[in-house]
């Protein structure tokens, strides 16, 4: 995945477009991230102690992961990522600045 956990993105496309967050999760397997304050979802929480009462949360639910681009922390633009080998390590490249992220 292209998309790494605390990475800032823009939302392309969807109900949430034009939004920008933080990674709070990746899912690899399902091709999907959590990015915070994005897609909320309600959930109802049940009392866990008595005299405690039940409540409902709102929590970020997973988007699909060619909904989202990462925004260059260089350059401040929503890019694409692409990658490069540097020495032995392997580095993330902005498309736009060609700039090495992290």
């Amino acid at each position: 995945m292209k998309v790494k956990k605390g990475d800032k993105v823009l939302i392309i496309h969807g109900k949430n477009r034009g939004k920008t967050g933080k990674v709070i999760s990746t899912l690899p397997r399902r091709s999907r991230v959590v990015v915070e304050g994005v897609n909320m979802q309600k959930k109802h929480v049940r009392p866990r102690r008595q005299g405690e009462q039940g409540e409902i949360v709102e929590l970020p639910g997973p988007i699909d992961i060619s909904n989202v681009k990462v925004v260059c922390p260089r350059c401040g633009k929503a890019a694409r990522m692409g990658h490069k080998k540097e020495g032995e390590a392997k580095v993330r490249l902005c498309k736009k600045c060609g700039k090495s992220i992290k």
